[in-house]
């Protein structure tokens, strides 16, 4: 087991270098970068000095490391834009996004594992079918427009929740559900396909002919197994909801990490936008590795792979 995930921390380390010199590199090849901060009215000394003083006039392979040493010491440097350093701004959206990101994963988790269990136990009639209905709208639907669709309906017409800031508790609710509704489909499916494949097994078959109840079979004896899959998806979701925040954050004015790097890659200040692009990156590796982990210790037979 330590092997598997030493080697898993090896992969997870050189995933995060490569979207660090992607990132870093992208952004220098969509132009001059001092021209972009000096503003479309500054004269050509004013660009020298800014190429100057950001150390734009070294070499780009120079200024990667340079970035990647200070990255390493948490240390982003300085918002051309917000005049503070990237980390504070960071630290103060990050917990925005990260309260964002846990409450959509819980709308996810309480709708899709219910939903894929009562369409698994009444396959193929039409609560299975409308089960499945609800899943692939979910995954055809724009998330934009269905968190314009909540603002209209819930905070324009009846007046029951705020449509924008984060404020307070209810601020949240609309946003947890626009992004969690992005995120359900593929768990609803998981579960749905686990719960078939388990209430086919024999240990079930066994069950049921001990003359246990139905309600026991399913969710005492099934729906154990049947969620494990789920479980280590649940994490990588997590991460995927981290790095599509940003539209939600736009949509609800929530002041989290999508919103600062909505700001930042409109403003050019590219020590922002490369910092929240690792920052995301690192999350989502993280949870990654931890799903691959929590997967190896349920099935060790991925362990040899």
């Amino acid at each position: 087991m330590l092997v598997f995930i030493f080697r898993r921390l090896l992969v997870a380390i050189s995933v995060a270098i490569t979207v660090s010199i992607i990132s870093f590199m992208l952004l220098h090849l969509s132009g001059d970068l001092a021209t972009a901060i000096a503003g479309p009215e500054s004269t050509a000394d004013q660009v020298e000095e800014i190429r100057v003083a950001f150390g734009l006039d070294k070499p780009i392979v120079q200024q990667y490391f340079s970035w990647l040493i200070s990255a390493v010491q948490l240390d982003f440097g300085r918002s051309y834009y917000f005049q503070d350093t990237v980390m504070s701004l960071i630290s103060e959206r990050l917990p925005v996004t990260l309260t964002l990101g846990a409450l959509a994963l819980c709308v996810a988790t309480f709708v899709a594992i219910p939903l894929g269990v009562l369409a698994a136990i009444k396959q193929d009639t039409w609560i299975d079918r409308l089960a499945l209905m609800i899943a692939v709208v979910g995954q055809a639907m724009p998330s934009f427009w269905f968190a314009l669709t909540l603002i209209v309906v819930f905070a324009v017409n009846l007046h029951w929740l705020p449509a924008g800031g984060n404020a307070t508790w209810q601020h949240y609710i609309l946003p947890a559900i626009a992004l969690g509704y992005y995120a359900m489909p593929a768990m609803m499916r998981l579960t749905r396909t686990g719960m078939l494949e388990v209430l086919g097994s024999d240990y079930i078959r066994t069950a049921r002919a001990k003359g246990l109840s139905e309600t026991s079979v399913v969710f005492k004896h099934a729906l154990r197994n049947a969620v494990i899959p789920v479980v280590a998806l649940a994490a990588v979701e997590l991460g995927f909801m981290l790095g599509g925040s940003i539209v939600i954050e736009s949509v609800f004015s929530l002041k989290g990490l999508g919103q600062l790097a909505w700001d930042a890659i409109s403003r050019n200040d590219y020590p922002v936008v490369q910092a929240v692009v690792l920052i995301i990156a690192v999350f989502y590796i993280a949870l990654t590795f931890v799903a691959d982990v929590i997967n190896a210790m349920l099935d060790p037979r991925l362990r040899v792979r």
